[in-house]
């Protein structure tokens, strides 16, 4: 087996979904629907395979870390296109190119009555080429130029159905927050460059001892760690970390293939492996680690708050996503790296899992996403009922499920910790556990158990519904007399196929990806791990571990298990014996639902003191400095006051000759006494 890889093959990875994005948007009117869709699939599909075939190769010792194209050269900075491929990238090639197929397959069904059919095909694959040229990267450059592909077209699909004001309203919003996340990455890039000289991943690393004994210029600030917190605000911003998360719920005005994509497999995971890969530099700097720490504690638990009191199925689903992130975080801060890949994986399964299959119910309930709305589905959509179960299992970590090996790690790891803010951040994890519980299996119990609440008069929709409905091209919701109905093959395969690693990818991953030698080797990990010395989370962990089944069998007395257990069964008693008890709640503390259902208000605090802030200080801008200072006294003033000298000039002119000769006389008399008066001197 070869060293080395080839590089042709690593670049025909990511060209494969470009090559089939390009086909699709600019020849889809040619190629037609099944034409667009073949293209991108196929595209896709051999990303896929040659990710799994690059995927044994480095499992048999193989790597790449090389540039591929140099794109220009400053001094001695080298500008160029470059791969780095260890063990964490083929893992992040794998999750996003299985994940996008999966995506791809399901949008025949789900979008197959829109209009813009090829449009969305085309910005699918070109996410995925995206975020594979993002994890591929082996320069700052490079992963900048994956960082902000993806964000733009996560704007495109956010707002695809750009007739809703809703949407454009979501895609903006989406855009902007991470624009202040990307500038604090843009900081973090530029200190590694200034102190550095290089923007290669390896090269910096080389230098990252030297970095931490700087001091950041005119500070008693360490350099690193404002270097580190730079490079993790930009993760914030795209991993959807408090307080930046704000642009994620909203993203579900997309449609729902690409509330997976995103979701799972592409653009919010991109700030945890950007963070992995980077460890090197934050294992430096244990400030910039208490700081993550907190900061996902945060997010995990007051998050999933959020989780409890919606009524969108799809919003439920993305909150989810940011209490899940934000055990990611979590895991990152206390340096559990291996951790927060692998639960990144199982993660990305079991949530396309539950977006599919959110996306599958709403189908069958004719574009209807009100879980108040629903109820008793089980009987009408049995594949999706039990793959959404096998999901929703998954996710609040059942034991011998995906979730349950990946986040129980991660709470052991926190445990274990030592660093300020651990404390915290064990009781944030923990709490979350009833928490996801209880709000997973709420969604679960009223959209496929219980009394059937669909074709009739429907419940009233909040007026985010409104606007959709008032937008939409069709009708929202079931008739009278009509029932829901299982989705066709094309959308339940991908549940199927997606089921199973949800299932069983945490039992036969444990073993090698967190205490083998699976991230032993390359670049990511190297010395900064298993080390037991300042963060022990990793070498304690494998003092613990006996096994797949020891461990899931051991979770049976433990407290994260009977919360979970607790939050399944208040589910079940509060929305199928007792339904009234939560309206009764809703009413007894409606200032708490109050303060959950206007998401701590942070939207409103955004709108007063950023957006009309910053319109404030820019319309002062505007008047004080461009109609002020610029147009005022720079263009208009220098204008008039060539007026002005033009006009005094003029009165000279007078167009007698006479007039001319004595202004000669007078100016040769002032020359000739200036002279005379020097040259006494």
């Amino acid at each position: 087996m070869a060293s080395t890889l080839n590089p042709n093959l690593l670049l025909a990875i990511p060209l494969a979904p470009l090559v089939g994005s390009l086909i699709a948007g600019l020849f889809g009117k040619q190629v037609g629907r099944a034409g667009a869709h073949t293209v991108t699939i196929l595209g896709v599909l051999v990303a896929f395979v040659l990710s799994v075939m690059t995927f044994i190769d480095v499992m048999n010792g193989a790597s790449f870390n090389a540039t591929v194209y140099e794109w220009a050269r400053i001094g001695e900075l080298k500008l160029e296109i470059g791969f780095l491929v260890d063990t964490l990238t083929v893992t992040m090639m794998c999750v996003v190119t299985s994940v996008s197929l999966m995506v791809h397959i399901y949008t025949i069904g789900y979008m197959a009555e829109d209009p813009g059919y090829q449009r969305f095909f085309s910005y699918i694959s070109l996410f995925t080429f995206s975020m594979l040229m993002l994890v591929m990267s082996n320069n700052f450059l490079q992963l900048f130029f994956g960082w902000e592909a993806v964000g733009l077209v996560s704007y495109l699909l956010i707002g695809f159905w750009y007739t809703r004001p809703t949407a454009i309203y979501a895609n903006m919003k989406a855009f902007l927050v991470n624009r202040v996340g990307d500038f604090g990455f843009l900081l973090g890039i530029g200190l590694l460059l200034a102190f550095t000289g290089t923007l290669n991943y390896g090269e910096v690393f080389a230098k990252a001892n030297e970095v931490a004994a700087l001091s950041f210029p005119g500070t008693d600030w360490r350099l690193i760690t404002v270097a580190c917190i730079c490079l993790f605000i930009g993760a914030m911003g795209k991993s959807a970390q408090f307080p930046l998360h704000v642009w994620l719920p909203d993203s579900m005005e997309g449609p729902t293939p690409i509330s997976a994509l995103i979701h799972a497999a592409t653009m919010v995971t991109a700030g945890i492996f950007m963070v992995s890969r980077m460890s090197p530099l934050f294992e430096l700097s244990d400030t910039a680690l208490s700081f993550i720490t907190i900061i996902g504690a945060i997010t995990a638990l007051f998050m999933g708050f959020l989780g409890m009191i919606q009524n969108d199925i799809k919003r439920v689903v993305a909150y989810s996503t940011l209490s899940q992130l934000g055990y990611m975080t979590v895991a990152l801060g206390v340096s559990a790296y291996p951790v927060a890949i692998f639960h990144l994986m199982t993660h990305a399964f079991f949530k396309a899992l539950l977006f599919l299959g959110a996306g599958s119910v709403i189908m069958g309930m004719h574009h209807d996403q009100d879980m108040r709305n629903m109820g008793g589905l089980w009987k009408y959509m049995p594949i999706t009922w039990i793959t959404s179960l096998l999901g929703s299992l998954a996710l609040i970590g059942t034991p011998f499920f995906a979730g349950f090996y990946s986040k129980d790690s991660i709470i052991e790891a926190v445990a274990a910790s030592h660093l300020p803010g651990s404390g915290f951040a064990y009781f944030a994890v923990v709490a979350s556990v009833f928490v996801t519980a209880f709000y997973s299996f709420r969604m679960y119990f009223m959209v496929f158990h219980g009394k059937e609440r669909f074709g009739q008069v429907h419940h009233d929709h909040d007026e985010h519904h409104e606007e959709e409905e008032e937008t939409a091209d069709h009708h929202h919701g079931l008739a009278p007399g009509q029932k829901p109905h299982e989705s066709p093959a094309v959308v339940t395969i991908p549940l199927i196929l997606l089921a199973i690693p949800s299932v069983i990818i945490g039992a036969i991953a444990i073993a090698p990806m967190l205490f083998g030698s699976f991230f032993k080797q390359g670049v990511a990990f190297k010395d900064v791990i298993y080390v037991g010395e300042n963060h022990p989370a990793m070498e304690e962990l494998s003092h613990d571990f006996h096994g797949w089944l020891a461990m899931a069998l051991h979770s049976f007395g433990t407290l994260p298990i009977a919360l979970s257990a607790l939050g399944i069964v208040l589910a079940a008693f509060f929305y199928l014996k007792r339904p009234d008890i939560p309206e009764a709640l809703k009413n007894r503390f409606s200032g708490i639902y109050n303060l959950l259902d206007n998401k701590y208000y942070m939207d409103k605090i955004n709108e007063v003191v950023f957006a009309k802030g910053a319109l404030k200080i820019g319309r002062g801008l505007w008047k004080a400095g461009d109609q002020g200072l610029i147009d005022g006294a720079v263009v208009n003033g220098s204008a008039r006051l060539v007026g002005w000298f033009a006009g005094v000039i003029r009165f000279v002119q007078s167009g007698y000759i006479y007039h001319y000769a004595f202004a000669m006389i007078l100016g040769m008399l002032g020359l000739l006494t200036l002279f005379v008066t020097l040259n006494g001197k």
